[in-house]
């Protein structure tokens, strides 16, 4: 089933949209658009042709049987999908940090962040990514600092991200630390305690 739903979709053409330029040498497909330049070294099971008149790029499996060539299929083309979305228009992830006290703030090119630690966190920005501060610190526990990252690589913007989120993920009663934004944390109950005299 994943097979046959992977390669129903790498037969959907690629769109290339207007400002970006595809370049092609053997397996390896270079787009450069208004935000950057990316390649992909696409896998050998599968075939790409591009089509600068139609402004499409095609992926084609020569092994339709072949359960890793269906896979494969859908996969690349979800990854030539973002790499032209990435130097086109870009990936944003909009993040919020939770508990009074914590900030967050850019400097010499690392994410610094106060998180309640004895001492600031302090995470480096990978090359090709950029962090804008919209809200630097909390007021209280229920109004979140607030940054977004920027990027063309949707894996590594994914993969930093989650390294951000990892650094204080929300614990379960206040929902204090970092989150994606929009995310939602299922809080769970305080203890109760009891108190009474023995009869």
């Amino acid at each position: 089933m994943y097979g046959e739903l992977m390669s129903r979709i790498g037969k959907i053409p690629v769109v290339i949209p207007k400002g970006v330029k595809i370049e092609q040498s053997g397996q390896t497909v270079k787009a450069t658009g208004p935000l950057g330049s990316m390649q992909i070294d696409c896998h050998p099971l599968v075939k790409i042709k591009i089509d600068t008149v139609a402004g499409i790029m095609q992926l084609e499996n020569d092994n339709p049987q072949d359960r890793r060539a269906k896979a494969m299929h859908g996969t690349m083309r979800a990854l030539m999908v973002n790499m032209v979305k990435g130097v086109s228009e870009g990936f944003e992830c909009k993040m919020e940090i939770y508990g009074s006290g914590y900030s967050a703030k850019e400097q010499g090119g690392k994410l610094v962040l106060t998180l309640g630690y004895c001492s600031p966190r302090e995470i480096p920005i990978p090359k090709g990514l950029k962090i804008k501060i919209d809200v630097p610190a909390t007021k209280g526990n229920d109004i979140p600092a607030k940054f977004t990252i920027f990027g063309i690589d949707k894996c590594l913007l994914g993969q930093f991200a989650s390294s951000v989120r990892d650094s204080k993920p929300p614990e379960p009663y206040k929902g204090k630390g970092i989150r994606y934004s929009g995310e939602y944390i299922k809080k769970k109950a305080g203890k109760a305690f009891a108190s009474g005299s023995a009869a």
